[in-house]
């Protein structure tokens, strides 16, 4: 009984606030300016990426979604004016952005065909390669759109590729900056015992730790988004060539 009633005492209000005022909180008040600095820069870092983190997942997941709805309308509708009129309506899918350009271009050139002076001889040599020049229009116009949209995709995604790379090094720089503390501490006062040299070593784990939390997340979603934005891209090639090939077959025939 005297020996839990000896514990009891020692765990007083002061020695709870002494156990607290170890806590990582506190280490990080104490730290030094520039090891501050460094946790400030790492911070920020961290709150855009995971800012990016999860506006990158909602805006790949509502293209996806609306991608799927679009290639569904657009392989059981046969007129491109009703496609390009539920196209129209989804603003997030990249493959409707596609099938838009292509469309707008083919429009064009239906209209110059429609022309008279335009049309001129279906004999002519100069009337057939009008036709490949305006198959070749309505390419570059797919191609434009599949870059465009894929830029689109990959927008802000650099900067978790450049926390992802460059925060583990800042928070190298706060451990060294930590560690000579230490040392200076140890110079200062003739002494190497674990008081002098805890603070600086603590604060120096500290700016460590705090690039690799910062550095992993980025890492894992800069290579998870990057993967399904290249998916996206394929789906957006296959598409274009898939319409391609539809209006060369109907663009050649009539």
């Amino acid at each position: 009984m005297s020996s839990i009633l000896n514990l009891l005492t020692c765990v007083t209000p002061g020695y709870l606030g002494e156990v607290f005022k170890g806590g990582v909180g506190s280490i990080i008040l104490s730290a030094g300016p520039m090891v501050q600095f460094v946790l400030v820069v790492l911070l920020v870092f961290s709150v855009v990426s995971w800012a990016i983190i999860f506006d990158k997942f909602k805006s790949i997941r509502r293209a996806d979604r609306e991608s799927k709805e679009f290639l569904d309308i657009f392989w059981k509708s046969k007129k491109l004016p009703t496609i390009f009129g539920e196209a129209k309506k989804m603003k997030n899918s990249p493959l409707a952005e596609v099938f838009r350009a292509g469309y707008i271009e083919l429009n064009k050139i239906n209209k110059g065909k429609s022309d008279p002076i335009e049309r001129g001889n279906p004999d002519d040599v100069t009337s057939i390669r009008a036709e490949l020049s305006g198959i070749d229009n309505v390419s570059r116009a797919l191609r434009r759109a599949v870059t465009s949209e894929t830029a689109r995709l990959e927008k802000a995604l650099p900067f978790l590729a450049t926390t992802g790379n460059t925060s583990p090094f800042i928070g190298l720089f706060g451990t060294v900056w930590g560690i000579m503390n230490a040392f200076r501490g140890i110079g200062i006062k003739g002494s190497a015992s674990l008081a002098v040299v805890a603070p600086g070593i603590s604060e120096a784990l500290i700016a460590t730790a705090a690039g690799l939390a910062a550095a992993i997340p980025a890492v894992v979603a800069y290579n998870y988004y990057l993967s399904r934005i290249r998916i996206l891209a394929s789906d957006m090639e296959n598409f274009s060539s898939e319409f391609l090939n539809i209006i060369e077959r109907h663009f050649l025939t009539n």
